[in-house]
Formats: structure tokens, C-alpha cells, sequence
């Protein structure tokens, strides 16, 4: 799995006019499912990114995680984060899981968040999105589940 991760003052995500999912503070997760990715993958990826000590401590030194910070999480599923530009003009997706492996992986990972104590809200699946955010800092991470371990 790989995954965009923005430090947000808040933001939300709409389907056309309906807003599906919105949050304070904390993090927007954009999340690309490959098609090697597990279960156990998604388990990994949830527990960096719930322990990721990305906000500031009473000093203003980063040094507190979203569940010690008390932030949320929104997920955007971006099959896109696995286009591989290195050829030619149009990106190839080979790497990502079809869409009826990766749904499963995708709930899975989100569900893994929320087992921790994090409020956590998403897009929707194969949906044509809009997400608007206010990033913080800006704190922008690339997390790639190939190169955690």
C-alpha cells in the first residue's frame, strides 16, 4: 500500500454536491492499494500512520501522534498513487490492485484505524471526488508499505 499523507487543519471530500466525509483536525490519507498488498499490509500501514509523531508537543517541537493529538483521519482511495510515469507519457497502473481486490484492503485498512480510536472518515470507492483540505504546516509524507520494514 502506499499513502499520501497531509497533516490538516480540517477538510472534506464531496461526491458531486454531497459532502461524504469531513473532519477537524489531524490527517488526509490518500491510499493506493497494490496487488501484492494484504490484510496484513493495511494492518502495518494503519499503525505507522496512528503512531506518526507529526504534531506539536506543548514546547511546539513535533513530537505527539494523531491518537496523543486526539485528530482524525479521512481516507480518499487514489488508485493513482501506483502510476509508474518512468516510460512513455501515460502512466501505467500494472501495480495496482483491480478494484474488487482492493476495495476489501482498502476497508480493511480503514477499519484498522478506527480499531485504534481514531475517528475516521472516507470517501467513496471508485467515485469521482473532491477534496479540499487546509493543510498544516504544510506536513506532507510518503509512506510506501514496500519500504516500512
Amino acid at each position: 500500500m502506499r499513502a499520501v499523507v497531509q497533516r490538516v487543519k480540517g477538510a472534506e471530500v464531496r461526491v458531486g454536491e454531497e459532502i461524504v466525509g469531513r473532519i477537524g483536525f489531524g490527517f488526509v490519507v490518500l491510499v493506493g492499494v497494490g496487488k501484492d498488498d494484504t490484510k496484513a499490509t493495511g494492518e502495518a500501514l494503519a499503525e505507522k500512520i496512528a503512531n506518526l509523531r507529526v504534531f506539536d508537543d506543548d514546547q511546539g517541537r513535533m513530537n505527539r501522534s494523531l491518537l496523543e493529538a486526539g485528530g482524525q483521519a479521512l481516507c480518499v482511495s487514489q488508485f493513482t498513487l501506483y502510476g509508474d510515469c518512468r516510460k512513455g507519457r501515460r502512466p501505467s497502473y500494472d501495480q495496482a490492485a483491480a478494484p474488487d481486490q482492493a476495495l476489501p484492503l482498502y476497508e480493511s485498512f480503514v477499519e484498522s484505524l478506527r480499531k485504534r480510536g481514531i475517528a475516521t472518515e472516507t470517501g467513496r470507492f471508485r467515485a469521482m471526488m473532491d477534496v479540499e483540505l487546509v493543510n498544516d504546516g504544510p506536513v506532507t509524507l510518503l509512506l510506501d508499505s514496500d519500504r516500512l520494514f
